[in-house]
């Protein structure tokens, strides 16, 4: 794999004490890939930011790799955010990805309910308390976040977002390369200069990958949702179908101009690696 690309792999605090015991080994198979990092999820208000410790402090022990906690504001107060960037801080991290995180099913404004309304505003909260100490990732969104009113507004939510400090962004999942050239254009024309890294997820299953799609409001080709709903009855072979039309997506990202990429895990070390495995064969062709 090329040196100028970097590559990170995201994980979720395990949500049972089977889905715990199963984390130790994807991170041993993940690591030996040597990312440049670990992000480690967590829910709307905090919900489980005590799993997202935990999991870091897991990644850390265990393999030594830099983490990346997530880390959302919404419903939250700046007390408690300053404690658990101090609680961070004294964990050694030195990346955050700043969010605004889900708003609660009850909240019809798209401001979020509590201290802190957007994300941009938690970014300068982290420059005004902490300095240039955490570099700073924050989320971008090719296709337009599906709470944004029109792809206008959303841009201006992260260029404000930029403007408030952020380092880097990585963007929601796509399958569509355009939209991620014309979202670096618009960036381009912005003076928007920070790296942007493709967020990938790789395709195991319909269902499911109809259903992250849905949720974040990315288009998943109709040609590719035919062929998942053909092969739904072979699952080696649509493993191979889905793999190898995300394998094709990252080279064409890598080819022209991507940063490097920043994989979705959903917490299962195969399938990444399966793509990394031919991303670099590709490369030493």
């Amino acid at each position: 794999m090329d040196s100028q690309f970097r590559f990170s792999f995201e994980l979720f605090p395990p949500r049972t004490p089977e889905a715990a015991a199963k984390l130790p080994n994807v991170i041993a198979q993940l690591a030996a890939a040597k990312p440049d990092y670990f992000s480690v999820t967590h829910g709307a208000g905090g919900s489980d930011q005590d799993g997202t410790y935990e999991t870091l402090l897991t990644v850390v022990n265990q393999t030594g790799v830099e983490v990346a906690p997530h880390l959302t504001c919404v419903g939250s107060t700046r007390a408690k955010i300053a404690a658990t960037l101090d609680k961070y801080r004294g964990a050694g991290v030195k990346r955050i990805v700043a969010l605004r995180g889900d708003l609660p099913a009850t909240a019809y404004s798209p401001a979020a309910p509590g201290e802190f309304h957007y994300a941009n505003q938690l970014v300068s909260f982290i420059r005004e308390t902490h300095g240039d100490h955490f570099h700073i990732e924050v989320a971008a969104y090719p296709e337009m976040h599906p709470q944004a009113t029109n792809p206008g507004a959303d841009f201006d939510n992260f260029r404000r977002k930029v403007e408030c400090g952020a380092d880097g962004a990585m963007t929601q999942l796509f399958y569509n390369a355009a939209s991620y050239f014309d979202f670096m254009e618009r960036c381009a024309k912005a003076n928007i200069t920070i790296p942007i890294t493709p967020g990938i997820m790789p395709i195991t299953g319909l269902a499911n990958i109809v259903r992250f799609c849905g949720s974040c409001g990315a288009d998943l080709p109709r040609w590719i949702r035919l062929r998942l709903e053909e092969l739904q009855d072979d699952k080696p072979a649509l493993l191979d179908f889905g793999l190898n039309v995300v394998t094709r997506l990252c080279e064409t990202l890598l080819r022209n101009g991507a940063p490097g990429l920043h994989f979705y895990t959903i917490n299962q070390a195969d399938p990444t690696l399966r793509i990394w495995a031919n991303l670099a064969v590709a490369a030493s062709a």
